[in-house]
């Protein structure tokens, strides 16, 4: 059995909860689905946009659960079930209960947002953290008004290190979230073009993000990218805040932390910097320029959290692309091998001109060829056809060969394409998906990339379905 993550009525007292049936002694664990949800689980029954959680209430107590948070309005509906937790609202109860978590604990937190790279920014703290000390993080992007407190109320109360991804879609979102975490280091890794159809400018984005800063413990560190036009705009609004330190990263000659050089390979990275005064060099395991200068802001993090700054760079070498972005691997063609690159998870104008840069430093063999297939880049405003059709100009400086695309926006971009660069050229993702799968040959290096909501994820799946995997020692 798990290690106890709350006794029970602990967790009712931080819930503000009326319980019914037995109040479990512990629970071990958290969940809002019942798919991933195991026996001693805490089950929220929390209302999404598709679905009412209360509908699987029945199913996550058979399956185990020790409890479920379930709201007055349903409490009728399950008399006699099993153990449960009635709240007004259960979203609300599940904020209370990651409130009372964060409250308790005596651990370095660190709250990491920003346009692109927060999922892998704050995968690498993990990794470097958790060598120093044990460590919480989302096991994904859950960085939402629902993933933010989950995250919390699944954190251990004796964590050393606690890392927070925290997101948006849209106006007023960052600053609840970061009063939830309240973070001691707070990263704001870039400001880019997303959500442009929420914000009139990359400004106002900025400002958004800035909530981090807002709600940093009086005296924390801000950190700052100090490459981008909005760096000043940052560092003025982390100096209005109760921010006792503002640590700056990346090219710029004025950085705190800043990149002196780095090898850029096809698999890896080797990285010379200087870390407040100190001279480091690292190999980072993750391919990507934009990894390697986020890779600064982890370093940044972990001097201002007190933690040994050289395991931290050396575990840097440990760190790999996660599924969606940017894992790797190598599959079995007719005839041959091929690689495949899923970028699937998600698609904005950097990341996907990250991702464009990553497939052409990787090399070709025979007659092989650098082919990207790309989805529609979401909530970009007025400028999103622009946007796309902006990306002509990576695609062709770094050697791409076939461009296969889908979605209304990549058609801006298709069309404007050399006649040889074209690959195919489809409506949804769903009838782009046996012309990709036809066109595979060996040699070839292939990179799926494109917002969630233009379904790249299910094209990645079908090559990995269609074409096996060749052995990691083979």
């Amino acid at each position: 059995m798990s290690a106890p993550l709350w006794t029970g009525d602990k967790l009712i007292a931080a819930l503000g909860a009326k319980p019914e049936g037995a109040v479990p002694p512990v629970v071990t664990g958290a969940s809002i689905d019942t798919r991933t949800l195991e026996p001693g689980d805490i089950f929220f029954a929390i209302t999404g946009e598709a679905r009412n959680g209360h509908d699987f209430v029945r199913g996550a107590l058979e399956k185990g659960a020790a409890l479920a948070v379930i709201d007055e309005a349903h409490a009728g509906e399950f008399e006699g079930a099993g153990a449960l937790a009635v709240v007004p609202d259960v979203l609300k109860a599940m904020e209370h209960a990651g409130a009372a978590r964060r409250a308790a604990l005596k651990a370095g937190i660190v709250a990491v947002t920003g346009s692109v790279g927060k999922t892998g920014t704050k995968e690498a703290l993990r990794l470097v953290l958790s060598r120093q000390g044990k460590t919480h993080a989302p096991i994904a992007s859950y960085n939402n008004h629902w993933g933010v407190p989950l995250t919390l109320v699944r954190t251990p109360a004796d964590v050393a290190y606690g890392v927070y991804e925290i997101g948006m879609n849209s106006p007023g979102e960052i600053l609840p979230l970061a009063r939830m975490v309240r973070p001691q280091v707070s990263i704001i890794t870039t400001i880019a073009p997303v959500h442009l159809a929420a914000f009139a400018s990359l400004e106002g984005i900025a400002e958004e993000k800035a909530g981090v800063f807002w709600e940093l413990e009086k005296g924390g560190t801000a950190i700052i990218n100090a490459d981008i036009p909005q760096s000043e705009l940052l560092r003025d609004i982390a100096r209005s805040g109760p921010a006792g330190q503002i640590v700056t990263f990346g090219e710029s000659p004025d950085a705190d932390v800043r990149l002196i050089s780095c090898a850029l390979k096809a698999d890896m990275s080797t990285v010379e910097a200087r870390v407040l005064g100190q001279s480091v060099t690292y190999k980072l395991g993750s391919p990507g320029k934009h990894i390697v200068l986020n890779s600064l802001a982890v370093l940044a993090a972990v001097q201002a959290l007190g933690a040994d700054l050289a395991l931290a760079a050396l575990a840097l070498g440990d760190l790999k692309p996660p599924a969606g972005r940017g894992a790797r691997q190598t599959l079995q063609a007719p005839g041959g091998r091929f690689t495949l690159l899923d970028e699937s998870y998600n698609g904005n104008p950097a990341s996907m001109r990250a991702a464009i840069e990553n497939l052409g430093r990787l090399p070709v063999e025979g007659r092989g060829r650098r082919i990207a297939v790309l989805g529609d880049m979401l909530e970009l405003g007025p400028s999103g056809g622009e946007l796309h059709k902006g990306l002509a100009e990576p695609l062709a400086a770094n050697g791409i060969d076939k461009v296969f695309a889908c979605g209304p926006l990549m058609k801006e971009l298709y069309e404007s394409l050399p006649s040889a660069m074209r690959g195919a050229y489809a409506p949804a993702s769903g009838a782009l998906e046996p012309l990709v799968l036809d066109a595979i040959r060996t040699g070839d290096v292939v990179t799926v990339k494109g917002s969630l909501g233009s379904r790249m994820g299910p094209i990645v799946k079908a090559l990995l379905a269609r074409f096996p995997a060749v052995p990691a020692d083979d």
